[in-house]
Formats: structure tokens, sequence, C-alpha cells
């Protein structure tokens, strides 16, 4: 009886191994790369600027800061401001937000210089989609950087894209890849 275990846990056992690496390949793949640099301090001044959209999904650079801000106040920073558009004032014309997004980066670079700021934290949205196809599954690629606000210098930078399965969200998928790009992120 006890050989006849053996055998089938023997022929199992290969089998339930390959099973799971065969999931952990088709479930949430993820790639990343990260620019490593000193440390950088949780308790200094930190603005989030804009962040663009090259996606094909409108406001998808507005979400992806949203989740952004909340993962940055999780990981310990502790002042981290969020750049409000232009408020239009008296006297101008009623019309659309700023739509070019290098001008509104620009005006929020200013901003922050002139609040003092520390850090600045940006990047890009490369996608930020479901996939087409019987699954839908979620995908999403962001770049970040961490700016000194003072020289515009890049202090840190971070790029990855991730999937996920056809049963989540892109926000859910987005928040995963932007969680695992920031565990990289220096901080003292």
């Amino acid at each position: 009886m006890r050989a006849v275990s053996l055998i089938k846990t023997k022929k199992i056992l290969p089998g339930m191994l390959s099973l799971l690496a065969l999931m952990g390949l088709l479930g949430g793949c993820a790639v990343h790369e990260v620019q490593r640099g000193a440390a950088l301090d949780t308790h200094a001044r930190w603005a989030l600027l804009p962040i663009m959209n090259h996606a094909e999904t409108p406001q998808a650079g507005e979400r992806a800061q949203a989740i952004l801000a909340t993962l940055l106040r999780v990981r310990g920073v502790v002042d981290a401001q969020e750049y409000a558009a232009h408020q239009k004032t008296e006297g101008e014309a009623e019309g659309l937000p700023e739509l070019d997004e290098r001008r509104r980066f620009d005006e929020a670079l200013d901003w922050a210089k002139g609040q003092g700021m520390t850090y600045g934290v940006t990047g890009s949205v490369e996608e930020w989609r479901y996939k087409s196809g019987t699954d839908g599954e979620p995908a999403a690629g962001v770049s970040l950087q961490v700016v000194d606000i003072a020289s515009g210098r890049v202090l840190w930078s971070a790029t990855g894209a991730r999937t996920g399965w056809g049963r989540e969200s892109v926000s859910g998928t987005a928040q995963k890849l932007l969680k695992d790009l920031l565990r990289d992120l220096p901080l003292k």
C-alpha cells in the first residue's frame, strides 16, 4: 500500500508543479525596470505632478495619479500635495481645461517651486485598457519619475507593465503595478 502511495505521489507531484508554474506564467504577468537612486526623505514636501496620458483611455493619467497619491502615503510620504488644475480668474474666458499636457506639467512644476516643494512625482500612462478577446484581460503600463523640484533632475525612475486575469479591473491591475514599482522607491 505504501509503495502505491509513493508511485502516485511521484506521478502527481511533477504534474502539480508544472500546473502551478503555468498558472504563474499566465496570470498577472508583470515586468518592470527601476533606476535606483539615493534615499528620499518621507518628511520632505512632495508634489504630485500631472501624469501624462499616452493611452487611448481618457483620463488614465488622472486615474493613475489618484492611486499613486494613496500608495505614496501608505509608503510613509507625510506631506504629499496634489497639483490643482488652474482655476479660472475673473475676466478669463469660459472654456475647456488645459488640454496640452506639457503646458499643464510646466504649470504644475512652477506651482511646486512656488510652494517650496522638495520632490515631484510624475510619469506617464502608456496602457490602461481591457485587451480584446474572450477573456478581456486588464492591462496597464506606467512610467514614474521622482524629480528634484529645484533643479528638475530625475532622482528615481521606474517603468512597468502588467496584465491581470479576465475577472480583474484595470484599476486593480494598475494598483498592483504601481505598488510593485513604488516598492523599489528608496525612502528614509
